[in-house]
């Protein structure tokens, strides 16, 4: 005769780490209200659930409307690191959306998450990272970020975080020295980015060159530049096998030589015969970038007499694939061949 067994088994369907979740628009307002129960279980289901929804932008709206990123900011500073790394998490989707970037900055919840600068738990601070990093990206973002002083704080943690950290804090960086660069000048950013131009990845190193051409924007960093001898390392990296990294370099150099005495540190460094090998690079941005630092160098005497010789190289990309090298190429020619 047949009879019922039942299984103390959860269907294979139901995840036992997430909140169950409510039906259509009740689901987002109940995990809201679940994100703050004195409950630790509770507290992680929720979030496991809530990171899940926030993919969809249409529940990102609708999380930020019912009003979970005040209880979100709470739960950035939980005793429990999987509460902190989930709601990280959480911070980081939001603020891949629009309206997630937006709603951050509304909420004031940026000073909040960089008190997590020195947790303990690294995926923690990676999610902290990649989330501030989001919001750098829109000019609002970073000058929320410069607004609220963490420039200097970003620069100290690049000389102790993890490689990848490093790499999310450049990337915060560049878009907010776009910004302002007087915080970085102050807080020795020059010093900090020369010595991220020796570290051995590509990434790092092509970052701290571009964050050194956004640092030397104004006329003191186009001086710290000179005063911290940052110009004969980066005339050394214009023969880096990595392109990004040449790119990098030549373009912070571009920027470096515009002084005079930028000019002349970098004729100190031999600049001209590594300028004149990238002018063929196969990289479009590389040669840009070359030939508009050579065109800098140009305006110096030396510099010109030394570029005089080889003008039929340049005389030979006027017909170069980029229409951006071509115009940069007739600029570079017709200062060269300046005559007072």
């Amino acid at each position: 005769m047949a009879h019922t067994r039942i299984s103390d088994k959860l269907p294979p369907h139901i995840d036992p780490t997430q909140a169950p979740i409510a039906f259509g628009e009740r689901a987002v307002p109940k995990l809201s209200r679940e994100l703050v129960d004195l409950d630790l279980i509770t507290r992680q289901r929720a979030l496991m659930a809530l990171c899940d929804l926030v993919h969809d932008p249409e529940l990102a709206y609708t999380a930020v409307k019912v009003g979970c990123l005040p209880n979100l900011k709470l739960l950035l500073n939980d005793e429990d690191a999987t509460v902190r790394r989930k709601t990280t998490e959480i911070f980081y989707i939001l603020a891949t959306h629009s309206i997630g970037r937006f709603a951050i900055m509304e909420f004031e919840a940026i000073p909040p998450l960089a008190d997590l600068l020195n947790d303990p738990v690294d995926i923690c601070r990676r999610n902290m990272h990649m989330a501030l990093e989001m919001i750098s990206e829109i000019p609002s973002g970073a000058a929320a970020i410069v607004s609220n002083g963490l420039v200097p704080l970003l620069i100290e943690k690049l000389i102790t975080e993890l490689d990848e950290i490093q790499e999310l804090i450049l990337k915060t960086l560049h878009y907010c020295l776009l910004v302002d660069t007087k915080q970085a000048l102050d807080a020795a950013g020059v010093s900090v980015f020369k010595s991220k131009l020796f570290h051995s990845s590509d990434d790092i190193r092509s970052l701290a060159a571009q964050a050194l051409m956004n640092i030397s924007a104004p006329l003191e960093g186009k001086e710290k530049m000179c005063e911290e001898d940052v110009i004969l390392v980066l005339v050394d990296l214009l023969s880096d096998p990595n392109p990004k990294v040449r790119g990098a370099a030549a373009g912070a150099l571009m920027f470096a030589t515009i002084t005079t005495q930028g000019k002349y540190k970098a004729l100190e460094a031999d600049i001209i015969p590594p300028l004149l090998i990238l002018v063929n690079d196969p990289v479009s941005k590389v040669r840009l970038n070359a030939i508009k630092t050579i065109t800098t160098m140009s305006e110096a005497p030396a510099g010109r007499r030394a570029l005089l010789d080889h003008l039929p190289l340049f005389e030979g990309k006027a017909q170069d694939p980029s229409e951006a090298v071509r115009k940069a190429i007739k600029i570079a020619i017709e200062v060269i061949t300046w005559k007072p």
